[in-house]
């Protein structure tokens, strides 16, 4: 059965952050809030807790998991990223979108497209999220809540703690989320390309 946390969305208080790190370094798999929607989460070392998130999304092998990450400097580790990518990721993050890149070597294979070794990369607009990474030290491997079936993530966290409470080990509830996932831009070509239009504006990346 899964904890629940009541984590302020704005200040997020330190001492069930802390907990909900605890949990993740245990090899556990959280549902969180982000600046979009509800999403599971992992860390990226624990490979059984991987294969639990492919199981409740159930997700084949050419799925792009996506990073969850601090800051610019820390995607920048995990992503191969030139100048002109570098200033497209200054403008737009943190915010609603997931850049899918090249991965390095710092990304483990199992999580990278089999054949085009790449991977979405994020960084939320999210106080909650934005505790618990620097709490980790480490990114947050992450796939939107989004259940086989359904048209729409999950937004509401009782909803989530009722349908999923055997299969996660804590729901943070940050309040309602939208149903909205991030926008997803490729960033593989010279011209970037809007693979999903989500809560983030695609108009940017459209010229």
């Amino acid at each position: 059965m899964s904890q629940f946390f009541q984590i302020h969305p704005e200040t997020p208080q330190l001492r069930l952050v802390r907990q909900a790190a605890e949990i993740l370094r245990s090899g556990g798999v959280i549902a969180y809030p982000t600046d979009s929607a509800y999403a599971l989460g992992c860390l990226i070392g624990e490979k059984k807790a991987v294969e639990r998130i492919r199981q409740i999304r159930r997700l084949d092998e050419k799925h792009n998991f996506t990073l969850v990450c601090r800051d610019l400097s820390e995607l920048a580790t995990y992503a191969q990223v030139d100048n002109v990518q570098y200033r497209l990721l200054k403008n737009h993050t943190p915010g609603p979108y997931t850049f899918i890149l090249k991965g390095t070597r710092e990304v483990p294979r199992r999580l990278m497209h089999p054949k085009r070794k790449t991977i979405g990369l994020r960084v939320p607009e999210c106080s909650i999220v934005s505790a618990l990474l620097n709490e980790l030290n480490a990114p947050l491997m992450s796939s939107t809540l989004q259940l086989p079936g359904d048209n729409e993530p999950m937004l509401d966290p009782y909803d989530i703690r009722q349908t999923l409470e055997s299969q996660l080990d804590l729901v943070i509830d940050g309040g309602y989320r939208g149903m909205e996932p991030t926008t997803v831009i490729s960033l593989l070509e010279d011209t970037p390309e809007v693979l999903r239009e989500g809560k983030g504006s695609p108009e940017p990346f459209l010229n």
